[in-house]
């Protein structure tokens, strides 16, 4: 279950390098008519970001499948989230994860969203003088912020042959039925990765 709360106040973004930080380009499907990203589009941003720091951690950023073959998926049980200023289409964004708290069955991402720089060649005048008097393209401004706890839960899989023994022809069929998804702890190896690279860029 997600929750989405405006208002709640989340902690200040702090200047530190990011622990992680990629772009994204702005595209029609993420906004609407008048051009401006729907607010629920943020918290697509955010995901896409976190799915892909566990892709570059060696992750899957969907779910782990454990030895034993049970499935283990992340949730978002919790989201608050601060909107400052309109995404714009065709903007480029800057999407981060500022900081990341372990938790003992959850995992709280600090993430924010800023406006994007192009790159200015300093020795092109025109360039640069363009980009200056452009006021509304800053990289240091802040769209949005948020607070997002993720969840660990564990769902099995479970094949079950049903026999049709009414047809006559002696053909098994297979359902797949999903058992409730229960909260577990962080998983070992989820921990560990993310442990490690917390001890990297503290160490960068």
């Amino acid at each position: 279950m997600t929750i989405m709360n405006k208002n709640t106040h989340t902690p200040p973004i702090s200047a530190s390098t990011p622990l992680f930080a990629t772009d994204y380009n702005v595209y029609i499907n993420h906004t609407d008519a008048g051009g401006i990203v729907y607010h629920a589009n943020h918290l697509v941003f955010f995901e896409n970001c976190r799915r892909d720091w566990f892709t570059k951690l060696g992750l899957n950023g969907y779910f782990l499948q454990t030895d034993d073959g049970e499935i283990q998926h992340f949730v978002v049980s919790q989201a608050d989230l601060q909107y400052k200023k309109a995404i714009l289409l065709d903007e480029v964004i800057n999407v981060r994860i500022d900081k990341v708290e372990l938790k003992p069955a959850s995992i709280v991402f600090y993430q924010s969203i800023h406006r994007s720089m192009p790159t200015v060649d300093a020795n092109d005048d025109t360039q640069a003088n363009a980009a200056v008097s452009n006021s509304n393209y800053s990289n240091n401004t802040l769209l949005s912020s948020t607070k997002i706890v993720i969840a660990c839960v564990q769902n099995q899989i479970m094949s079950a042959s049903i026999s049709d023994s009414g047809s006559g022809s002696g053909s098994d069929a297979t359902a797949n039925h999903s058992a409730p998804m229960r909260p577990i702890r962080v998983p070992q190896k989820l921990r560990e990765t993310i442990e490690q690279a917390l001890i990297q860029h503290a160490n960068n």
